[in-house]
């Protein structure tokens, strides 16, 4: 399975981690911005957009977005029609947010 990544500032350590994660677990993993923890000029929207626009044209099978609450970006990656991104902050919800909603997509909050 390939994975998309996107991230603003806030998100980008976490982003990391998460794909060294899934990359030793055999997952080919995608990232589509931001790549400097330091930018402070960044703006999640892009981000989002970005990772869920992948999604969308087929480049990744599932998007995973983060920014600090998680909340902003989610919502960014909503505006892409097909996208169902959800908020998640424990494993049941993100399961249950693809079994019962069929989300393609799952947001995190890094702080």
């Amino acid at each position: 399975m390939k994975v998309g990544f996107g991230s603003d500032h806030a998100g980008v350590e976490l982003k990391l981690t998460l794909m060294e994660y899934l990359k030793e677990k055999g997952y080919e993993c995608v990232d589509y911005g931001n790549y400097d923890a330091n930018d402070r000029n960044d703006d999640y929207p892009v981000y989002g957009r970005k990772t869920a626009e992948a999604v969308m044209r087929g480049e990744v099978d599932k998007g995973v977005v983060i920014c600090g609450t998680g909340v902003g970006i989610s919502l960014a990656a909503n505006k892409v029609p097909g996208i169902r991104c959800c908020v998640c902050s424990e494993p049941y919800s993100a399961r249950m947010s693809v079994e019962h909603n069929n989300a393609n997509m799952l947001s995190m909050g890094a702080r």
